[in-house]
């Protein structure tokens, strides 16, 4: 009513799937069983007492799958998928069950269970794509259109009835009568029906006569507008005498309405009965009035004014408007600036400042414990207007960063050090946004104490993510790892109690379990290693040291020959010839009995000694 936002949604894939059609689920939908016989019944008694508030919003994406979207609960609640390849062109909700029908540019038809999300059955609808649905009065026909239109048995999902359709692709399809206007033929549902059709860039609307023979494939009756039909509304026909009334905004952002008893053929274009458009005062200089393009415009309920929706589409307004179809052409005036405006004004800020007392320390991203110092608004003084006096010079850049005033020594404690406190709220920031910067900067903090007191003061629901960031941590260099270690140690000595009644624990711990294991498998074999590796080293260093050692030079410095020297010398060596050729035998036999004895020692020894004396003093 007060044409405000009310909600808005925006899907996390908007980007690479946008949105493409919507279709509200029947109020009844939320209760919605689907059980045939008598509980039917009940189920519309119910309805009664609920309020029939819309709540279930089904939004077609470019990539082809479905979104069903609660707005009461604000979130998506369910996502269908796997029934279409390509962009999803018409989306349309059965009026009993809760089944949902879906077209697209895969020239296939989807029939969805939208309770348990999975296909229900899928057809190819045209040889080309798929462009509109609308399901029939009784529910149990669908009208698809390509270019040409088809009938389709829902039960047996076989076409009815061919119509010819548009030259372009069908933009918009509806039924405009709930009854067949000749009541002495019985009604089947479905023969003796008109329904209309629109199409993109065709300046005419068409309206179907569905028989009960095949014969006739063309339109009874047309209705002529100024520009290709965006948004067409209309108050059905249900009985005989009642005129349909038909509402068709343009890409012009003209409006025509139109009001004919369907009777039958009719061979001329009808034109409209009424054209509304709207534009701007000339006023206020700007002497030129401007047109304001109508968007869309809806019957209410008692068929006898229009909701208008115009402007633009970011920001539109939405006015009742009471029909008066006497005149032929309608030119609201509309100073849509100065509405905007209003709206704007009235509309709720998003940002709220915050009350703030003396004693309030705020946190500001950057240094951990780097705070600013807060300012009480005063409330006796006005606020300083931004509008400058002709004398005054504006403040320099210098100036204004020094009215800021962020005075980091202030703020740090008498050690120097960061606070526990804000190192706690950085940390859970850190692991919340998952920020390597900021986790860096506590995880690297050495001093035992102060990697207590963060653990301590850290929330509770923080405890398992922290673990989860150490064991990935563990598993790097082992420099970090040793650090690590320490905050290990103090978050299992604080948080046992905790992690103790986590029913889960055994999974949550599983890596950083098998991780110790293996580390201190092979603490032993690294220890002999160091070990081995340490006396190398020892030797290594010792060699070097002896070989740094200066060698005494071992060659003499002079020589001093005799000539009778080297005679003597050739007569020792005769003599030691003649020596050793003497020798020769006596060396063998010393040999010979050095053999025996070790023969001997080795039977003993063995157990196989010749205890015959013959023998033994033989071998004496």
């Amino acid at each position: 009513a007060g044409s405000r936002l009310q909600h808005e949604y925006v899907p996390s894939a908007h980007l690479s799937a946008a949105c493409t059609c919507l279709a509200w689920a029947p109020p009844e939908g939320r209760h919605l069983p689907s059980k045939d016989g008598p509980q039917r019944k009940k189920r519309k008694s119910e309805v009664g007492e609920v309020d029939k508030q819309l709540d279930i919003l089904a939004i077609g994406t470019a990539v082809g799958s479905i979104l069903l979207y609660s707005t009461v609960k604000g979130e998506l609640q369910s996502k269908l998928d796997g029934g279409h390849d390509s962009r999803v062109n018409c989306v349309r909700w059965h009026q009993d069950n809760c089944c949902l029908y879906s077209c697209s540019e895969d020239k296939h038809i989807v029939e969805w269970n939208t309770q348990t999300c999975k296909v229900k059955c899928k057809w190819k609808g045209d040889n080309s794509s798929v462009t509109c649905l609308c399901i029939s009065p009784d529910g149990k026909m669908l009208l698809s259109a390509g270019r040409t239109i088809k009938l389709w048995d829902l039960e047996t999902k076989e076409v009815y009835r061919h119509f010819t359709g548009h030259a372009t692709s069908v933009s918009s399809l509806m039924f405009t009568t709930v009854k067949p206007m000749n009541e002495s033929i019985p009604f089947d549902g479905i023969t003796g029906l008109y329904f209309l059709s629109g199409a993109i860039h065709d300046r005419l609307l068409s309206v179907w006569y569905i028989r009960s023979d095949r014969k006739e494939k063309n339109a009874v009756m047309s209705f002529a507008v100024t520009d290709e039909p965006i948004f067409v509304d209309l108050t059905v026909s249900e009985v005989k005498e009642e005129p349909v009334k038909l509402a068709v905004v343009c890409r012009d952002g003209q409006l025509h309405l139109f009001e004919h008893i369907l009777n039958g053929y009719c061979k001329k274009p009808l034109t409209s009965n009424c054209t509304i458009q709207i534009a701007t005062p000339g006023n206020e200089g700007d002497s030129t009035p401007k047109p304001v393009p109508i968007l869309a415009a809806a019957f209410c309920t008692d068929k006898q004014s229009l909701l208008l929706v115009y402007g633009n589409t970011s920001q539109p307004v939405i006015e009742k408007v009471s029909l008066n179809t006497s005149e032929p052409h309608i030119c609201l005036v509309r100073d849509i600036q100065k509405v905007l405006s209003l709206k704007t004004d009235a509309a709720l800020t998003k940002v709220k400042t915050p009350v703030v007392n003396s004693d309030t320390k705020v946190l500001v991203p950057g240094i951990p414990g780097h705070s600013t110092a807060v300012k009480t608004p005063a409330s006796g003084k006005e606020k300083k207007k931004n509008k400058r006096k002709p004398g005054e010079t504006e403040e320099s850049i210098e100036e204004r960063l020094g009215a800021l005033d962020i005075d980091v020594s202030k703020v740090k404690t008498p050690g120097g050090l960061p606070q526990t406190d804000s190192l706690a709220v950085l940390l859970v920031q850190g692991l919340e946004s998952n920020d390597a910067e900021i986790l860096n900067k506590v995880l690297n903090t050495r001093k035992e104490n102060i990697v207590k007191n963060t653990v301590a003061r850290m929330p509770i629901y923080a405890v398992i993510p922290l673990l989860h960031e150490l064991t990935k941590r563990l598993q790097g260099n082992p420099y970090s790892a040793s650090l690590m270690v320490r905050w290990l140690k103090s978050v299992f000595t604080l948080h046992a109690s905790y992690l103790s009644t986590l029913p889960d624990l055994i999974p949550q711990l599983g890596m950083l379990y098998q991780l110790m294991e293996s580390r201190v498998k092979t603490l032993q074999k690294l220890s002999r290693l160091h070990g081995r590796l340490f006396i190398l080293a020892s030797q290594v260093a010792a060699s070097e040291a002896v070989q740094d050692v200066p060698e005494v030079n071992q060659t003499a410095k002079l020589v001093y020959e005799d000539e009778s020297s080297e005679e003597e010398g050739s007569d020792d060596e005769m003599i030691a010839d003649k020596d050793s050729d003497e020798n020769w035998d006596e060396d063998e036999e010393k040999e010979e009995q050095s053999d025996e004895q070790d023969m001997t020692v080795e039977k003993e020894i063995n157990g196989d000694s010749d205890l015959e004396p013959e023998n033994e003093s033989e071998e004496e």
